[in-house]
């Protein structure tokens, strides 16, 4: 009994560490590509990203010092809101791609601008950063630590999350107009909006809220389990299903994009047999859509 109980734990192990990896390997890649966007696509042309990076960026040019210095040191505060806000496991994600972030921007060869035309520039930049954004966020990681302190503000705040990520990144590229002059301003507030199409693109049309629909045998721990670990609150529906004719519950979650791949973590943990469908969700209105305190 004992050899077959080790038997059935070990390939689903297995599979928890190859789940790992190849978050990771998804992290390693984005934050790479984003690395080569920012020092041979964008920084050249005098253009900069939104939020924390953006930031960065305008510091590193006014000190003349490194770039991935400060993508690091601004970047770390927003690592105690990640593990408070989202969960350990997210929080491990961020520092990893901030690290990796950081250490690619100072030791990436530096061949020049890929192009020194501004509107070209601006374009190619975009999609990279969209494209390297979004593989991180695919494999349950982040690159930069805007979002994650929107999603703090939020509680506290009637705006939604995506409100105030557009808000601080309007007031990020209008002080980059300071710095670089108001048209190469514009031409990075044009890289920012194309690099996040793409960012939706590449993560499969991630918006900054997701419905979620659970019918699991393990209702009740499912739905306690979801409300103590993410914060969210849930809504149980009674159900019928159509073949077997048995009554089932069906759990009904909201969630943010950031959070879905700690959901279905804590989903396979307790009922990996369980029955998930995600929808997009443009717009939420009444309610209360705010975190509850998570352990």
């Amino acid at each position: 009994m004992t050899n077959d109980i080790a038997d059935s734990i070990a390939p689903s192990h297995t599979a928890g560490l190859k789940k790992i990896a190849l978050n990771f390997l998804g992290i390693t890649i984005g934050a790479l590509i984003m690395a080569i966007a920012l020092e041979n696509v964008l920084i050249p042309n005098q253009l900069i990203d939104g939020g924390v990076t953006g930031i960065a960026m305008m510091i590193s040019h006014m000190t003349g010092l490194s770039l991935g210095l400060f993508l690091f040191i601004l970047n770390v505060p927003f690592l105690y809101f990640g593990y408070k806000q989202i969960g350990r496991s997210f929080a491990i994600s961020v520092t990893y791609g901030i690290v990796v972030l950081s250490l690619a921007t100072t030791f990436i060869p530096h061949y020049g601008a890929f192009t020194n035309d501004t509107l070209l520039a601006t374009v190619l930049g975009g999609i990279m950063l969209g494209i390297g954004v979004g593989i991180a966020i695919r494999a349950g990681g982040c690159l930069d630590g805007s979002e994650i302190l929107a999603i703090t503000f939020n509680k506290k705040s009637p705006f939604s999350v995506g409100q105030i990520i557009l808000f601080m990144n309007l007031f990020i590229l209008g002080s980059a107009s300071f710095v670089f002059g108001l048209d190469r301003a514009m031409y990075s507030l044009i890289a920012y909006f194309i690099a996040f199409k793409t960012i939706d693109l590449v993560s499969e049309g991630f918006n900054q809220t997701k419905s979620i629909w659970i019918i699991s045998d393990k209702p009740d721990l499912l739905g306690e389990k979801i409300m103590y670990r993410l914060g969210r609150g849930v809504t149980y529906l009674n159900g019928r299903g159509g073949y077997t004719n048995d009554e089932k519950q069906v759990i009904f979650c909201v969630i943010s994009r950031l959070e879905e791949a700690k959901l279905k973590s804590i989903v396979k943990e307790i009922d990996p047999t369980a029955f998930l469908a995600f929808s997009n969700m443009s717009e939420i209105s009444g309610g209360n859509f705010k975190k509850q305190d998570i352990h």
